[in-house]
């Protein structure tokens, strides 16, 4: 069986969940399924979605209100239908090259801007090659993943099925398996303890311990927050990871710091560094919240992209495995308060957090498109 994965660099969730995929295929059948991954932007797309991964995270960081009002009046699907149907003249063309030059047995879809396109080149070729989307927003679904024609379409949790099938997608195709997240993460989560992960990071191992994160390209404010939740007095000890941001790394170096001070750049032991910390500060990246929550991991939500990740920060926070700081300051107050001696706080959080995790997600999609496959 050959599968076909589509994806694009617009942030590092769909090429992880793309990944993610490919590791379960091969653990679960082997060479009895091929997978290929195609950037289907990059390769297959006209200008300037082709260039959509080097214009995303610099219009998601400096025109956070253009992207607002960009979501929220393409969140309809007849408007998404609408300006699909007129950009169709351009995407066509490229759009049946791609389906000729990766033939597949099955073609899945990890990205929102390729969904309607390749099904209509699917059904204009006569092609009857099964399509199925993998979402990987964790609750917001924009009408751009829903094409009515998808043969499965799977999402990360139950508030994102309801409104699938609230916006024209039949129940019978929509499945919750949640988001695919690598299987070495979970394995190497239950492998080491906290104090082994400790030892081998070289953490203090009686202080409890907050990692903050800004994605791999270091976004946000994360030289402001360490500052505030380093000098607001709390009795813990703090990892940052500055990702591929150098100047951020440098800054963070350079610093007077009044607490134990972890400063990594980006790194490829996050398991590690979930598994020996106590609390998360990051953004409301739905990648980054599946793997705490398999990690048992509470959160303090720090921002979150405007429409796509605004639902992530109701249901975490509802949910009470999370909350909502989007200041320095009050982050800041929220570590102190929940790290004092005899706060039941993170032991509660942590367990709502592990109940919301998918461990097994990437397993049960490769099962699923397996079998719409061999349908």
């Amino acid at each position: 069986m050959r599968v076909v994965i589509l994806m694009a660099l617009t942030g590092g969730g769909h090429r992880s969940a793309a990944l993610a995929i490919q590791e379960a295929m091969g653990r679960c059948y082997g060479p009895q399924v091929q997978v290929e991954i195609v950037d289907a932007l990059r390769g297959y797309a006209p200008f300037p979605f082709s260039h959509l991964d080097a214009l995303y995270p610099v219009w998601v960081a400096r025109g956070v209100w253009s992207w607002r009002w960009g979501f929220r009046l393409t969140c309809s699907p007849r408007r998404v239908t609408a300006l699909l149907r007129l950009l169709w003249p351009l995407t066509w063309p490229r759009a049946r090259h791609l389906v000729q030059e990766h033939p597949a047995d099955v073609l899945v879809s990890v990205h929102p801007l390729v969904n309607h396109t390749l099904i209509w080149t699917l059904r204009r070729l006569k092609r009857e090659i099964p399509f199925v989307t993998v979402v990987t927003d964790l609750v917001t679904v924009h009408p751009f993943w829903l094409s009515p024609k998808v043969t499965r379409l799977l999402v990360a949790s139950e508030p994102a099925r309801r409104q699938a099938v609230a916006w024209g997608i039949p129940p019978d195709r929509v499945r919750v398996t949640g988001l695919p997240v690598s299987l070495r993460f979970v394995t190497l989560l239950h492998e080491v303890t906290r104090g082994e992960a400790r030892r081998r990071l070289n953490w203090l191992p009686d202080r409890p311990a907050v990692l903050l994160v800004g994605g791999g390209e270091g976004m946000g404010p994360l030289y402001e927050i360490a500052q505030a939740i380093a000098h607001v007095g709390a009795p813990i000890q703090l990892a940052v990871v500055a990702g591929r941001n150098e100047r951020l790394r440098w800054r963070l170096e350079q610093a007077h710091w009044p607490i134990p001070v972890h400063i990594y750049g980006f790194v490829g032991n996050m398991p590690e560094l979930m598994r020996a910390a106590d609390l998360l500060v990051t953004k409301a990246g739905p990648g980054t919240i599946s793997e705490a929550c398999i990690a048992g991991l509470p959160m303090i939500l720090s921002g979150a992209i405007p429409g796509q990740e605004e639902g992530n920060v109701t249901y975490l926070v509802e949910q009470g495995a999370g909350s909502w700081a989007p200041s320095p300051q009050q982050i800041a107050q929220q570590v102190l308060q929940w790290t004092q001696p005899g706060d039941p706080t993170l032991a509660q959080m942590a367990e709502r957090a592990r109940a919301l995790g998918h461990p097994e997600a990437a397993l049960e999609v490769a099962r699923e498109i397996v079998e719409v496959g061999q349908r």
